[in-house]
């Protein structure tokens, strides 16, 4: 089967690179930024006539799409980036699921916790949950599963939280160097949530993938690792395996943090269902966590 992916150099791409790698099916990476030492094909997913030109020349049946604007920040107050949030994260997925439903192929899109947070919770998300989203970029991405959805097209919409992974920018890269440099650190402890390796995710696309699991199991999925934490409980970790011990980390509120958006104070997600349809067995955080920063010192 040819496979689709696109946003291959972000993140999740690149963990959809490295799980590939003794695929029998056939990826084919696309990116609207190309990386030096890195094959990639261009594709912009703004534009349906392009796309549908890249999956009939390449027979595609599937399509991975790691790609978004994910800037949750930037978007809230400047109209120009809000729109481009809402044409990467609403219009593009919709895109993609009108080329794959003219094939009668497969969408496997990724989509976030943020399109909840509205309301107050203590208990998993599940996914027949109302989506309450406080931002731009909770309300693109919520938009773009309802475009998705509204195609017929069969689909996997998998939720996930808290992404982190070797490549990139991410909270655990940036917070090994700053507990590293720093004598100290002011961390949120009032929002919870489960960090997720994108390895571990991309490990699963892959597995539903490969072994068809995708047929007759249409639908929205929630994954993250396993456990709860809060970002403060995160760094402490993070400090902990780096073996940074003279960094003062110290829990505060997050209105010590003015933002513009108001992030879910509570977004862990009930991963049931995905484990109960795949049969995968999902790690707990810190044992995920061990395992990238271990590949990140080694590269040091």
């Amino acid at each position: 089967m040819n496979i689709l992916v696109t946003g291959a150099n972000g993140q999740l791409g690149n963990e959809m690179r490295l799980v590939t790698k003794d695929t029998n099916d056939n990826y084919i990476f696309t990116d609207v930024n190309q990386v030096e030492g890195q094959e990639t094909t261009f594709l912009d997913i703004t534009d349906l006539e392009a796309i549908r030109a890249m999956v009939k020349e390449n027979d595609v049946k599937a399509i991975v799409n790691c790609a978004a604007w994910t800037n949750v920040d930037a978007c809230e107050n400047d109209e120009k980036l809000a729109a481009l949030a809402k044409k990467l994260n609403a219009d593009a997925p919709k895109n993609l699921a009108v080329a794959m439903k003219e094939v009668d192929g497969l969408l496997v899109h990724v989509s976030t916790d943020y399109v909840f947070g509205g309301d107050p919770y203590n208990t998993p998300c599940k996914e027949d949950q109302k989506g309450t989203p406080t931002g731009v970029y909770g309300q693109t991405k919520l938009e773009g599963e309802n475009n998705i959805i509204a195609t017929g097209v069969n689909h996997i919409i998998l939720r996930t939280a808290w992404l982190y992974s070797e490549f990139g920018k991410n909270f655990v890269k940036t917070m090994m160097n700053l507990t590293s440099t720093k004598p100290a650190l002011n961390v949120v402890f009032d929002q919870c949530g489960t960090p997720t390796y994108a390895g571990d995710l991309a490990d699963l696309i892959y597995n539903i993938i490969s072994e068809r699991k995708f047929e007759g199991n249409t639908g929205i999925y929630h994954y993250s690792n396993e456990g709860v934490c809060s970002w403060y409980d995160f760094t402490v970790k993070i400090a902990e395996i780096a073996g940074n011990t003279n960094c003062n980390i110290q829990p505060c509120h997050s209105d010590e943090f003015p933002s513009p958006v108001k992030r879910p104070a509570y977004s862990v997600l009930d991963k049931t269902k995905v484990k109960n349809t795949f049969g995968v067995t999902v790690p707990y955080w810190t044992v995920s966590l061990k395992k990238c920063m271990k590949n990140l010192m080694e590269v040091q």
